[in-house]
Order: structure tokens, then sequence, then C-alpha cells
């Protein structure tokens, strides 16, 4: 009698266990909801993320919830107990500070909610509990972000080529991971430069901190001209564009545009006029499909396609476009602003990859793969 019960207990069990994998398989589209936790929906590039996220969210049929949190700490992790609150079975999230991702990996364990990162990575070598926290975690899939101090070294390079060597230099927030990965960056392509060039000395000042408005990036950029005279050149080095316009506006204002080169990151809106006009240098950006990746990753987790999380950590790496003249942007502009780079049918596609495909896809993301497609 009792391996009579024990039998029926183990065949209910699995039963239990098949009818929960076919419910997970089985939940339809129009009842997911995904949660965006971002620093700006409306700013240069958070309102391009908006424009990808909302296309992906139509294209699946899927519905998509904001939550701006200004990249204030208390915000971004409230601004995950709220999309929580709200029903979201997932949750892509940027800014987010490794400290941060603290709180919102519990939230996300606790209720059962899948979490991914974009434009950001939690560090493995300054914070290695936290990185083995998420990747023990069975519902943080991973992070999609970019090679910061690359990108950092191909800016400061694009000045060098144009004989920029007084180069003044704009953060956002201080100790913000991205911000010290491009100051890397910066930094590293300025030393590679002295080094090989013993009688062509460049040099890059300490950072000014502008947060994420254009009133900072404004005073920074004045701070900058008055302590150097001889300034030649500026890097706004992010901050979801705001900061930039602000430091141009200053570089205008003083009557330096022909003076002062200006690189940065994240693609203005009509970056186009300002690299003919020469108000701009050069820019890397391109990657608002970063956080596309992101959603798809955890749309593809609330469908029961991606699984076994627990003891991994997903690190995508996602490409920066760079453009230093106005041809180099034209390319750009028609594939990328004046359409999605995506069209809904191929969003579609890339959402029926596996894990290691969408990767391979976003690794390949560029202004040649987008033009390619949209001649087919």
């Amino acid at each position: 009698m009792k391996l009579k019960k024990l039998a029926l207990s183990i065949a209910g069990t699995v039963m239990a266990a098949a009818v929960a994998s076919s419910s997970a398989m089985a939940i339809e589209n129009s009842d997911i909801k995904i949660g965006v936790s971002i620093w700006s929906s409306t700013d240069v590039l958070g309102s391009q993320c908006k424009r990808i996220l909302d296309a992906a969210s139509d294209a699946l049929g899927v519905q998509i919830q904001y939550v701006d949190q200004a990249h204030v700490s208390e915000k971004v992790t409230a601004s995950v107990e709220q999309l929580v609150a709200s029903g979201c079975q997932g949750i892509i999230v940027c800014n987010s500070a490794d400290t941060e991702m603290i709180s919102a990996i519990k939230t996300a364990n606790n209720h059962e909610v899948y979490l991914a990162q974009f434009f950001r990575i939690i560090s493995k070598d300054a914070n290695p509990a936290i990185y083995e926290m998420a990747t023990q975690s069975p519902y943080y899939i991973g992070a999609v972000h970019e090679n910061e101090p690359e990108n950092g070294r191909h800016l400061v390079q694009i000045l060098l080529d144009k004989g920029c060597r007084n180069i003044g230099l704009i953060g956002w927030e201080q100790g913000d991971a991205t911000w010290l990965g491009r100051w890397e960056g910066y930094q590293a392509g300025i030393d590679e430069w002295n080094k090989a060039h013993p009688d062509d000395q460049a040099k890059l000042s300490e950072p000014q901190y502008a947060g994420t408005s254009s009133e900072g990036g404004s005073k920074a950029a004045e701070a900058l001209m008055a302590a150097d005279p001889n300034l030649d050149a500026l890097i706004p080095a992010g901050g979801g564009g705001d900061p930039l316009l602000g430091a141009i506006a200053a570089v205008e204002r003083a009557g330096k545009t022909d003076s002062v080169a200006i690189v940065s990151t994240d693609f203005l809106p009509d970056l186009g006029e300002r690299l003919a006009n020469g108000s701009m240098a050069g820019q890397s950006g391109g990657h608002f499909c970063d956080p596309l990746i992101a959603f798809l990753m955890v749309y593809n987790a609330v469908k029961g396609n991606y699984t076994d999380f627990e003891g991994k950590f997903e690190d995508v790496s996602f490409p920066y476009l760079y453009v230093s003249s106005a041809d180099s942007y034209k390319d750009y502009e028609k594939y990328f602003v004046d359409q999605l780079p995506f069209t809904n049918e191929e969003i579609v596609e890339l959402s029926k990859l596996s894990l290691e495909d969408l990767k391979a896809a976003a690794a390949k993301i560029s202004i040649e793969d987008a033009a390619a497609r949209a001649a087919k």
C-alpha cells in the first residue's frame, strides 16, 4: 500500500511539474508585461531606447511599462519594486550601480521576476560578491553592455588625430561603472599616444562632473575652458546626451566652436549637421538597440524559452558605432534615425532565436548590417 501511495505521489508530482511547465510555455503574449526602469525615457538617448522598445512591444504584442528614475539610487531600487507591484513578469534596468543591483536582484528573486541590465554590467573584479549573487540568482539573466575602455580609446584617438592635445573631461556621476570604464579608456589612449610621441605630448584634465543635465554640462565646460586657456578639446563622457548639449552651447557662447573640438558618446538627433558645422568632431553611439536585446532576453525567459539561469551570468557584448564626419553619419541617419534598424518582422525573428544566436545577432549590429537587411 505504501509503495502504491508513493508511486501515486511521484506520478502526481511529475504531472504537476508538467502542467506548470506547459503553463509557463503557454503564456499568451498579451498577458506578458515587461517593465523598463530607465534614467529617462525623454532625453536624447532615453527617447531612442523607448522608441525601439515600443516597437518591440508592438511587434510581439506584449505590454510595456516605464519608470523614469533619474539615476537616483533610491529611485532605482524603488522603480524595480514599483514594476514588480504593477504585475511585470520581467524587468530591464539602467542606470544601475552595482550596489543598487543587490536590492534589485533580491526583489526579483523574492517575486520570481526575471531581470536583466542594459548599458551596464556588474563588475566581477570590483564587486565579486555582488557578481556572485547575480550569478547564483535563478531570475537574474545577465547584462547587455558595451566595451567602454575601448570606446574611450577610440574617441580620444579621434581628437588626437585631429591635432588636439589639451583635452578637458566632463563626467556625469562619480563612481558610475560606465563612466569609469570610459575614463579608463580616455586615459589609456592619452598614455599610449604620449609613449609613442615623446615630443608631441597630450594631456587629459581631471574630470568636471555635470550630472545628467544640460545646465551641468554647460557649467562643466565653462569651468574647464576658464581653467585652461589652451584647451582645444572637450569630452562630455555621456549621461544621456543632455550634458553634451550644454557643453556644446557653452563652447558656442564662448565663440570657440572652431578652436575646441568635441567628441562624446550618445548620438544627437542633429549629429549630421553638427559634424558638418564643426560643433562636433566625432561621436560613438547607435547603441539604443542594446535595451532591445535585454528586452528580448527577458521576454524569452517569461515565455519559458530561456531557462536555467542559476549558476550562470549571461554577458552580452554590444558594439558601438563611430562617426567622425558628416559623410560617415549619412548611412547611420538613413538606417538608424529615419527608420529603425529592425522592422517589426525582424524583431519577431530575433525573438525566436536561441540565447546564443541572439548574442551573436547583437554582436554584429552595424550600419552595414542594417543596410544589407534593408536592401533585401
